[in-house]
């Protein structure tokens, strides 16, 4: 077993070195409550339809609500939005609180002044350890001119200044 847990710890370490953007992704139950988490682990699949990605851990409070919802929203996250970032990474049950955000014309928890937002219909739904992956088409989307918010080392943070544009 100590050879597997040092196999999660390097995994853990190596992950934890790789750059990606930040996201949040909300859904609505049936009884019309918002549920949304900040995820990291957010790929483009295709485009042609427009698909993305994205995993959610089994242990999280609203895992039946994204396995039940045939809709989610991806929101990537700008630099102004470190806060909102934070509050929906933590166990606070009333996350929506701590944002701007409306309801869209298809029925999704929209948070306001994100960078881009993707409106999904699910697809598909993968069983990956302790994992789902969750695949959507885009229905709708919408962008913003502003900087995005990055995550790197389990930190957030902007695009270094001195980085090529």
């Amino acid at each position: 077993m100590a050879e597997i847990t040092s196999k999660s710890t390097v995994f853990k370490q190596i992950m934890s070195q790789y750059p990606t953007g930040v996201t949040i992704v909300t859904t609505m139950d049936d009884q019309g409550n918002p549920a949304g988490l900040t995820v990291n682990s957010f790929a483009s699949v295709s485009l042609e339809p427009l698909l993305v990605l994205w995993s959610i851990d089994k242990k999280v409070s609203s895992l039946n609500q994204f396995l039940e919802a045939e809709k989610f929203a991806v929101h990537t996250l700008a630099t102004d939005q470190d806060d909102a970032c934070w509050a929906f990474a933590g166990k606070e049950a009333d996350r929506f609180s701590k944002v701007k955000w409306e309801v869209s014309k298809n029925q999704l928890p929209i948070i306001k002044d994100s960078l881009g937002t993707l409106e999904c219909k699910k697809v598909q739904q993968i069983d990956a350890g302790d994992h789902f992956i969750l695949l959507g088409e885009v229905i709708d989307l919408n962008v913003q001119e502003k900087e995005p918010l990055l995550f790197f080392n389990r930190n957030i943070g902007s695009i270094p200044k001195n980085w090529p544009n």
